[in-house]
């Protein structure tokens, strides 16, 4: 098992793909986090809400809560892939890396490079690898640590192991990190187990959820996620900074978010953390 202490987060995702029929606030989901028993959150672009320009009163309300701020993340609509909105996208993640910095410790990451236009794949690789590079020296200045969370989700340029080989052969290892997601690794890849250790000197931290053997969303525990291998590999990881931040995406969450994001706590309780 790893030697590095291992602490808990909880993302908000489980929230936000609810769309309108979640109609609370950043401070519900603080709550609901904390009342899980969770020690950290990693929040979004888009359920910082009223908080987006406040860093010092955010920090105040995850005080007022006892949680941690473990990673802040956005995306883009263009994908990360459009040359022409290289430049806006720099300007974003500078926006995000400079509230980030008002956290010590909290990692800025970024969304799954996606296909939303025509043209050869292998040309968006680059320009995906140009913006996480950029963005990587805009964190380094800054004091914050950047990183990359592939998704299995509708057009991702991130999918399988070979594009994986291919954005982390163009990736700078030292200005971009790597978020693994092991949802997402397992609809997209053979071997979970292979993946994580081959690029292991990426990791910064885990997304850790679970998918049934054809891929659908589980419950953690209820699916083909191998967890205790998860955590003894992340141990092995040089930069992995011990958290595991716990992100349901199931039909379970769908129905009681709060409710199933506090079952899996109790589940990783019992994978000793």
């Amino acid at each position: 098992m790893t030697k590095t202490k291992l602490k808990v987060g909880c993302q908000t995702f489980t929230w936000e793909m609810l769309g309108d029929r979640f109609a609370g606030g950043p401070d519900d989901l603080l709550k609901a986090i904390a009342d899980g028993g969770y020690a950290g959150i990693e929040i979004t672009d888009t359920m910082i809400g009223g908080y987006a320009d406040r860093p010092s009163q955010f920090a105040t309300a995850l005080k007022s809560s006892g949680l941690t701020l473990v990673s802040f993340a956005f995306g883009s609509k263009s994908g990360f892939t459009l040359k022409e909105e290289i430049g806006a996208d720099l300007e974003t993640a500078k926006r995000w890396i400079d509230f980030a910095s008002a956290f010590p410790g909290a990692l800025v990451s970024i969304g799954s490079a996606t296909v939303v236009s025509d043209g050869p794949r292998e040309d968006k690789f680059a320009i995906a690898a140009e913006v996480y590079n950029r963005a990587g020296e805009l964190g380094r200045k800054a004091g914050v640590e950047v990183a990359v969370h592939p998704s299995s989700h509708h057009n991702t340029l991130l999918f399988d192991r070979a594009d994986y080989d291919t954005i982390f052969a163009l990736l700078d290892l030292d200005l971009v990190g790597w978020v693994p997601d092991t949802g997402h690794i397992l609809r997209g890849h053979k071997d979970m187990a292979d993946t994580l250790r081959t690029h292991r000197d990426r990791i910064r931290y885990i997304h850790l959820k679970d998918v049934d053997a054809n891929g659908t969303w589980a419950m953690l525990g209820k699916g083909v996620c191998d967890t205790p291998a998860v955590i003894e590999i992340a141990g092995t990881a040089p930069r992995f900074n011990g958290w595991l931040v716990l992100e349901e995406e199931s039909e379970t969450a769908a129905a009681d978010p709060a409710g199933a994001v506090k079952t899996n706590r109790q589940t990783v309780r019992s994978y000793g953390a």
